[in-house]
């Protein structure tokens, strides 16, 4: 029966204030509205720009690096073996960049539970011939299929069809940056000069841009085989097996295992990318942070008006507890009371929070660095909207708290005699 006084009773002060409730309740609701908004706004970003990269990078690549040999001549002469050698103006080995037993590594790659997919590829290093003007450039030489299926190709191909790549010999898509310092287009002819000085004719059958203005500049794709034969290899050169594990977080340890198993160099997402992992991370936290004191500022503008409701209600408090109510259940209607703020604030601000998102994510954003989004990215993560309700729910109780144990130890004697 008690409970049900205390109900009435909070419901009545409440009332008696509605004024500053309603503004006490404003806070709460644009504070967890913003709190959603501005989370959900700046992971989808992050998921936008991270996107531009590590959804084009393999979780681990194989390659060769040229370097130095590790054992020079005077490592193999017993004079000097216990020596320390210092060998000056080392010169790379003439190792080649292909991978060797290509067939059997990928075989064994694809046989690997822990591996999603894998993407052969060749790089050619060449000249576009744009009359007497040279421009640098590279050609990767990939199977568009598995580009596709692992790295999102066909995506940033803004003109033509990306399968026309494997279907048709002496093609290319050409970067974008590239074809406007060209002033190219798909259907024209365009003429290549190799490391080796042959030149070859390329049909542009498409024009890829990747959102990044330094690579489209030079980068452009064309068939594994058109790539061997640019390079004046065989069939079967590869010189990067591109992997794609189901779970990027053990990249760094299996990269070490193919290190070690192929005797080859291999690179981890983590490494290459770390610096986009980095930002990432800071934005996250700064996104956290403004949108935690948003909320513990409603939760003090709740703690305020409490503490003047107290101050104003002495008397009602005192006859209370003359009447039978204990400090404790005084505590309690100033908790309901704050309660009642902050859980009805928190759900019409996650309402409000959604409709902003909905709202941000409607914004055009027009941009050639990033082709195929029209509009600012949006994550609707239920999780945001679960910490931001909890959040304010427990903001505003620690906010009714203290202001309701001080009426809990109000003296009704001292209050009326002072009346």
């Amino acid at each position: 029966m008690k409970t049900k006084h205390i109900f009435e009773i909070a419901k009545a002060l409440l009332l008696a204030r509605s004024k500053q409730t309603f503004v006490a309740a404003i806070g709460v609701t644009f504070s967890v509205a913003f709190f959603i908004s501005l989370l959900g706004f700046m992971q989808g970003l992050n998921t936008l720009l991270d996107g531009l990269v590590l959804n084009r990078t393999p979780h681990i690549r194989l390659y060769n690096d040229i370097q130095p040999s590790a054992i020079q001549p005077i490592d193999l002469d017993t004079t000097y073996k216990n020596h320390h050698n210092f060998i000056s103006s080392l010169k790379p080995s003439k190792s080649s960049k292909e991978i060797y037993n290509v067939e059997r590594i990928m075989k064994q790659l694809n046989s690997d539970d822990r591996v999603y997919g894998v993407a052969p590829k060749g790089t050619a290093q060449v000249f576009y011939n744009l009359g007497n003007i040279e421009l640098n450039g590279l050609i990767n030489g990939i199977d568009a299929v598995q580009e596709t299926k692992l790295f999102n190709f066909k995506n940033y191909v803004i003109e033509g069809d990306y399968l026309d790549l494997n279907n048709r010999s002496n093609s290319i898509i050409l970067g974008s940056g590239v074809a406007d310092k060209m002033l190219a287009k798909k259907g024209d002819i365009i003429q290549v000069t190799t490391k080796n000085g042959e030149q070859f004719s390329l049909k542009i059958i498409g024009l890829f841009q990747s959102g990044i203005v330094e690579i489209d500049k030079v980068q452009s794709y064309v068939s594994l085989a058109t790539c061997q034969k640019l390079l004046g290899e065989s069939n079967n050169y590869i010189s990067d097996i591109q992997i794609k594990l189901h779970e990027i977080d053990k990249a760094p340890e299996i990269a070490k295992e193919y290190e070690q198993l192929f005797g080859i160099n291999a690179e981890d997402i983590q490494t290459a990318n770390a610096q986009f992992e980095t930002g990432s991370s800071a934005r996250t936290i700064i996104s956290f942070a403004v949108g935690i004191v948003l909320l513990i500022v409603a939760g003090f503008g709740i703690y305020n008006i409490l503490n003047m409701m107290i101050y104003e209600k002495m008397d009602t408090i005192a006859i209370l507890k003359a009447t039978g109510f204990s400090g404790a259940d005084v505590k309690k209607i100033f908790i309901t009371i704050s309660l009642s703020i902050g859980v009805g604030g928190a759900l019409a601000g996650a309402f409000v929070g959604f409709l902003f998102s909905v709202g941000i994510n409607n914004i055009p954003f027009d941009s050639v660095a990033v082709p195929g989004v029209d509009t600012y990215p949006v994550d609707y993560g239920i999780q945001y909207y679960s910490i931001a309700v909890a959040f304010a729910v427990a903001t505003t109780y620690f906010a009714g708290w203290f202001p309701s144990r001080k009426a809990s130890s109000v003296d009704p004697v001292e209050i009326i005699r002072g009346k």
